[in-house]
């Protein structure tokens, strides 16, 4: 049986590395598993006045995050934490309180960055909200991509064999990950 999963990338710029890894991850996508992006970047701040009254861009996020049988975050680091945008989307699928529409999927995250370290602080900032929105975190393999503009051909896309052969290997587990949790 097919599953769902969506992939929210935390970068809102064109062309994006998160973009091109979430472009290689639905070419490649293992068999059992049909990836789907999510729109972030239309999401108006989150506000608590809005509860009752949500605009109609909550709804539709809401309702595509609560029909996913998973879900992937592919992030950049910024500041060495989370971009804003995704922790906006976070929040929005968390409220109004006990409304969470997150709870108890199971979930990955991938970070990258022009740096050595991957995006190691936006990966552990994103598992310390993911574990108080309970989404069911891959533990391992962990995935920082460091100099990731190193990885990829003149287009854009990711051209490195090495790191081609990890992202299937974590895409392996993650599919398991998938099918124990669900």
């Amino acid at each position: 049986m097919s599953k769902t999963v969506g992939i929210i990338t935390g970068s809102l710029r064109k062309n994006s590395f998160s973009e091109s890894i979430a472009q290689y991850i639905k070419n490649h996508a293992p068999a059992g598993l049909e990836f789907k992006t999510i729109e972030i970047s239309k999401l108006p701040l989150y506000n608590q006045d809005y509860d009752g009254a949500d605009p109609k861009e909550y709804t539709i996020f809401r309702n595509e995050i609560q029909a996913l049988d998973g879900v992937l975050f592919i992030t950049p680091e910024h500041n060495r934490s989370i971009p804003a945008a995704l922790k906006n989307a976070l929040d929005v699928g968390s409220r109004p309180y006990g409304k969470n529409v997150w709870n108890g999927k199971p979930g990955a995250i991938i970070s990258h960055s022009p740096g050595g370290i991957g995006g190691f602080g936006a990966n552990h900032h994103l598992r310390q909200v993911l574990t108080f929105l309970n989404v069911l975190t891959l533990a391992q393999p962990e995935v920082y991509i460091g100099s990731y503009h190193t990885l990829v051909d003149e287009k854009g896309s990711l051209s490195n064999g090495d790191t081609k052969a990890f992202i299937d290997s974590f895409l392996s587990a993650f599919t398991s990950w998938i099918e124990k949790v669900s």
